[in-house]
């Protein structure tokens, strides 16, 4: 704990640092730090809420959301995201607003030592400063910052785990749910085709018209379009004849030597010398006198054990563990550049103090040129394959573009042709046209309002290049009565079709409420014993499943039954037996899962009724 004191009050408490605890979904830095920015989206109870912090939780939503739907921002409902970014930031804001009003905060001394006892942070059992140091480098953070998002996001987790940690849950509640896992239902289910049915039945315009009146909202269309396109692989492009010389695979082979010299890292060393207790003029003294000394002989390493005030590199010669740009700022990253391998610099000021620094130049083994000789005959081959088709491409895409015709890949490219597909949705499956970039063009304001010109080349995700061209593009809406027609008429076949078929078993299901099974004139209907379920199990079809088990419990002998509807098929469904198991069917592990599922869900419910609570009491601007 208190070589962790001593970084922060030193001279690393400069440094850039990082919240690394992890947030709840109200809990995070993100847009707390967001500069200077004062240009408001929305003010709760007199705290603003940034413009900068709602585009970057909108942005890091989006983020999210695009790795759900494969990277195809086509699928994203942004005013949905736009929506749920600012609702979060608001409900963040109303809960810091009621966790201060309460008094939850934590102490700096609390602070250290969550940061302290990190195990990322810690080797053989010890805080670590190397580590602690090399990991908050790279970050854009400083010490105060640190400890007000620390003392900020617990006392968010502090507030919220009070309703998600601790809901109340009574004994009672816990049985009725495991009584509801538990319950074991015999199902029984005849079931009645359709199909005959609706040979008999008769649809009249005016009942298509009365129905889609009725029913117009439902018969909506998404945006759709009619598409011709083109595709080209590149094994379409006869490359037969290429070849590989001697003189590109030599200059493949200087490529790959100068790549992997300038991808190893050069050794940086550095001794600091800091103002921490010690005037600037002093330390810079200090600095140009310990410089001056190397230059007269003292080894680096002598130099850095002696005056570097970097505990962690001076024990080692002065070496920093791992060097990154940016680490140090500009001013120790240009001296890094300047120098030639074996060289000192001169002092060099930064943030942190003065750096008298050293490169060695890291020695690379590179491997002969016979021995990548076959590896980079693949590589230049592939590449100059590929070059191909991209001018077969960019010469295809000048004559497509020009003539405004598909036609024209079709004529150059001998096995390729001109498809056609219709009712293209956002929503379509298809290898091709559900590819991100071809709804891009599909879908977009100059399509909607007219242009039917054929699209430039589209890269596809599979390396393939596409041609499209819209025939027809269908705006998003209700359906006309002409469209929703045959829907409409389907949709009554199958509804007078099902009233036919339950009218004509009518006596039987009466029969069941008054008499027991045995003696029910079941007329055409075959039950098929489909066995015991439970409500968990979810084995049955939903809407069965939904029928099963809304029905009462049966008296002994007696069925239980109803109807549940399936395209071209009219359910009946019937349970024998309602079995009540104690809860101790289940072992102790269920029982605890389930105790503790419970209750996570009625604490985020209730936490989530707080949250809302706080929001409708705020003012809100």
């Amino acid at each position: 704990m208190e070589s962790f004191r001593k970084v922060i009050k030193g001279w690393l408490g400069k440094v850039l640092l990082v919240l690394f605890l992890t947030p709840l979904a109200l809990v995070g830095i993100e847009g707390y730090f967001s500069g200077g920015n004062k240009d408001t989206a929305k003010t709760v109870n007199g705290t603003d809420i940034s413009k900068k912090e709602l585009e970057s939780l909108t942005k890091s939503f989006k983020e999210q959301y695009l790795s759900y739907a494969n990277g195809d921002e086509t699928l994203l409902n942004q005013a949905f995201i736009d929506q749920k970014a600012m609702d979060t930031l608001v409900a963040r804001t109303v809960l810091l607003q009621q966790a201060e009003n309460l008094g939850i905060s934590l102490s700096d001394q609390q602070i250290e030592q969550m940061i302290a006892q990190q195990p990322s942070f810690q080797q053989n059992g010890q805080f670590s400063n190397a580590l602690y140091e090399n990991y908050l480098r790279s970050v854009g953070m400083n010490s105060q910052q640190l400890i007000a998002s620390l003392r900020t996001d617990h006392a968010l987790k502090m507030l919220s785990s009070t309703f998600i940690d601790y809901p109340l849950v009574s004994k009672l509640e816990i049985q009725q749910i495991a009584d509801l896992q538990t319950e074991q239902r015999h199902v029984h289910i005849a079931s009645v085709n359709l199909e005959n049915y609706k040979k008999n039945v008769k649809v009249t315009d005016a009942e298509i018209a009365a129905y889609y009146e009725k029913h117009k909202t439902v018969f909506k269309q998404p945006t759709s379009v009619d598409v011709d396109y083109v595709v080209l692989k590149a094994g379409d492009i006869n490359t037969a004849a290429v070849t590989v010389t001697d003189a590109e695979l030599q200059d493949a082979y200087n490529s790959f030597v100068a790549a992997q010299k300038s991808t190893a890292k050069p050794e940086v060393k550095h001794i600091l010398i800091t103002a921490d207790n010690r005037s600037e003029a002093e330390a810079q003294k200090l600095a140009t006198d310990v410089a001056a000394k190397i230059k007269a002989g003292t080894t680096f390493a002598q130099a850095a054990a002696q005056y570097s005030e970097d505990p962690e590199s001076k024990a080692k010669g002065g070496a920093i563990a791992v060097y990154e740009a940016g680490v140090f700022g500009d001013a120790f990253d240009k001296a890094v550049a300047s120098l030639q391998s074996g060289q000192v610099s001169a002092p060099v000021k930064t943030d942190y103090g003065y750096h008298i620094i050293a490169v060695q130049a890291p020695d690379v083994a590179v491997p002969s040129f016979e021995s990548q000789k076959a590896r980079l005959t693949e590589e230049v081959l592939a590449s100059k394959k590929s070059n191909a088709f991209s001018d077969t491409v960019n010469s295809l895409n000048d004559m497509v573009v020009s003539s405004d015709s598909l036609d024209v890949v079709t004529q150059e490219v001998k096995g390729v042709r001109v498809q056609s597909a219709k009712g293209v949705t956002l929503s379509t499956r298809d290898p091709l046209l559900s590819d991100a970039n071809v709804k891009v063009k599909l879908f977009n304001d100059d399509v909607k309002n007219g242009d039917r010109n054929v699209s430039s080349s589209i890269q596809l995700a599979n390396g393939d290049v596409a041609w499209v061209k819209v025939r027809d593009y269908h705006a998003a809406g209700e359906q006309s009565l002409a469209e929703a027609k045959p829907r409409v008429k389907a949709e009554l076949i199958e509804e007078k079709a099902r009233a036919l078929a339950k009218a004509q078993i009518q006596k039987s299901l009466d029969e069941f409420k008054t008499k027991p099974a045995a003696s029910v004139a079941k007329g055409n209907l075959v039950f098929e014993d489909a066995g015991i379920y439970t409500r968990a199990e979810g084995l049955l079809k939903r809407d069965v499943q939904r029928a099963a088990f809304s029905l009462k419990a049966p008296k002994a002998g007696f069925w239980s039954v109803t109807t549940a509807s399936l395209p071209n098929e009219l359910v009946v469904v019937a349970v024998s037996e309602v079995k009540k198991n104690p809860i101790d069917v289940l072992s102790e592990e269920q029982r605890t899962e389930l105790a503790k599922l419970y209750a996570q869900l009625r604490g985020q419910q209730e936490f989530d009724d707080y949250t809302r609570y706080l929001k409708s009491q705020a003012k809100i601007k």
